[in-house]
């Protein structure tokens, strides 16, 4: 379960990175962003900001062992996660590159994550 942490933990930390350093390039090229509106910055280096955050403390989950740190790493990814699946369904659950994205990009490390908070509170006990 540790290095199923470490793993979420740097790929949220390398995501959140990109996004921060690299705003334009990840409006243009992650599919299914630009149908979300207009480019736009401030929202664009928040998103970054959120996943750099949860990387920070599911790293700090793996290296502490304790699920506080994991479950609150996970808290941003699910939520975005849950509302992906909001907007997937809005747009009539098709299976198309936007929810193939949207599947591997954002719902499966961000409900791994939560597995992984679930599993280390299970062992804290």
């Amino acid at each position: 379960m540790r290095l199923l942490l470490l793993s979420i933990a740097l790929l949220n930390l390398m995501t959140g990175v990109m996004i921060f350093f690299a705003p334009q390039f990840f409006y243009d090229t992650v599919p299914g962003v630009r149908m979300m509106g207009p480019f736009n910055l401030h929202f664009v280096r928040d998103a970054g900001l959120a996943y750099f955050g949860s990387g920070v403390l599911l790293a700090l989950a793996w290296r502490r062992e304790e699920y506080a740190f994991a479950f609150g790493g996970a808290l941003w990814p699910c939520l975005h996660a849950l509302f992906h699946i909001q907007i997937w369904v809005a747009r009539g659950a098709s299976v198309d590159l936007v929810a193939i994205t949207n599947l591997f990009g954002i719902q499966l490390s961000a409900w791994a994550a939560l597995f992984a908070a679930w599993t280390l509170s299970r062992n804290e006990k």
